[in-house]
């Protein structure tokens, strides 16, 4: 029903469903990576660094991907970039020391920013201009949706079967996406652009730079309650059940997604801000103070309406700002907003948790919101979205 009311192709059908699995599988492996380090005798301040390894290393490696995704066919990119991560996932089980962990995370890293970029990238040469803003809202959609599913299912095959069966099926996940985009008839060819221009320009598309540091603002304290929301359960021995938090959140995200479908095409990028903020502002209070499942839902309903929402808003933003062509520059510029949120929210999650004790945790995360504000009111480029 929504592939005929938003007119995907084929094509766009299938880079939507291996978006989906390949963001499934990184973010099935986020939450459990901390507590799978500390079985081997780890330091929280070394398993928080361990958790944000993946952001720092595609990080460094994403403006070399949205360069290669303008310039090569996309489908060979994201087929490499699957394939690595899928390798490097399916290693995790058979790690011997929290090193070993460290290393494969980096790994993965470098297969997640290859495959982010030429994904988005991708599906985003196939819109037409006039449906740019639906359609990049609906790819991250799916995004937000395997970001969602995927801690939620971690967290079900850990608890039944452990760590390491759990990070194994995480790669067979991967592992479907670099079969599905040989489905794709559209290859993701090249496009022709100038490459005469250099510094920034050839490392960021400078127009996306905005939307990218707000995403990342909204990205780093939901990355500290990815990592540390059971941890931070068990130990402070709150009554809920922490397994269905994401499951919530997803299900809340779809019916934003299905009631917003025609506002991100409409409505200012200053609304969605707005609201979003007073969401995740919602969402971490309620976090700090709960003492049942009802408080949990509700944490976890506003998570989407603040950081779900937002990351199909700022992609979408992205794209327009910068034009049809350099897609590939405008999503890498994107990503490097979401590896700063996914590199610095771990690592201040085990900063925050060793330093300050669990009951600390998501209270610093109340600044961010208001950061995100404040990048916005000095963007002139975003004012006029």
């Amino acid at each position: 029903m929504v592939a005929k009311e938003e007119g995907l192709s084929q094509d766009e059908r299938i880079l939507l469903a291996a978006s989906f699995f390949y963001l499934a599988s990184t973010m099935m492996v986020n939450p459990l990576i901390a507590g799978f380090t500390g079985t081997f005798g780890a330091s929280a301040s070394f398993v928080g660094l361990v958790g944000g390894l993946m952001g720092f290393c595609s990080l460094f490696i994403r403006p070399v991907a949205g360069n290669l995704a303008d310039l090569f066919t996309k489908r060979r990119l994201a087929t490499a970039g699957a394939i690595v991560m899928s390798a490097s996932t399916l290693l995790y089980g058979v790690a011997q020391n929290a090193w070993q962990v460290a290393a494969l995370r980096l790994i993965s890293g470098a297969g997640y920013s290859f495959c982010s970029v030429c994904m988005a990238s991708w599906f985003a040469s196939l819109l037409p201009r006039d449906r740019v803003g639906s359609g990049m809202g609906m790819f991250g959609m799916m995004n937000a949706l395997g970001m969602a599913v995927g801690p939620a299912v971690g967290f079900q095959v850990y608890q039944a079967f452990g760590y390491r069966a759990a990070l194994a099926f995480a790669g067979v996940l991967a592992a479907l996406t670099a079969v599905l985009v040989h489905f794709v008839r559209n290859s993701g060819r090249s496009v022709s652009r100038s490459r005469s221009h250099g510094g920034l320009k050839a490392l960021v598309a400078p127009g996306a730079i905005p939307a990218a540091v707000i995403v990342g603002l909204f990205t780093a304290p939901y990355m500290v309650v990815q990592s540390f929301l059971a941890t931070y359960v068990e130990e402070l021995r709150i009554g809920v059940q922490v397994g269905f938090f994401f499951p919530v959140y997803a299900l809340v995200l779809l019916a934003l997604r299905y009631g917003l479908k025609r506002a991100f095409d409409t409505y200012r990028f200053r609304t969605f801000l707005i609201g979003s903020s007073v969401c995740a502002t919602a969402a971490f209070c309620l976090l700090s103070i709960m003492s049942g499942d009802i408080a949990m839902f509700a944490a976890a309903a506003f998570m989407a309406g603040g950081y779900g929402v937002m990351c199909s808003v700022c992609q979408g933003t992205a794209v327009r700002v910068v034009g049809p062509d350099e897609t590939g520059m405008a999503n890498s510029t994107y990503y490097m907003g979401i590896d700063i949120g996914m590199a610095l929210g771990p690592t201040l999650g085990g900063w925050l948790y060793g330093s300050l004790g669990p009951s600390m945790l998501f209270w610093p995360c109340l600044g961010f919101a208001p950061c995100a504000l404040l990048v916005y009111a000095c963007s002139r480029s975003l004012r006029s979205q």
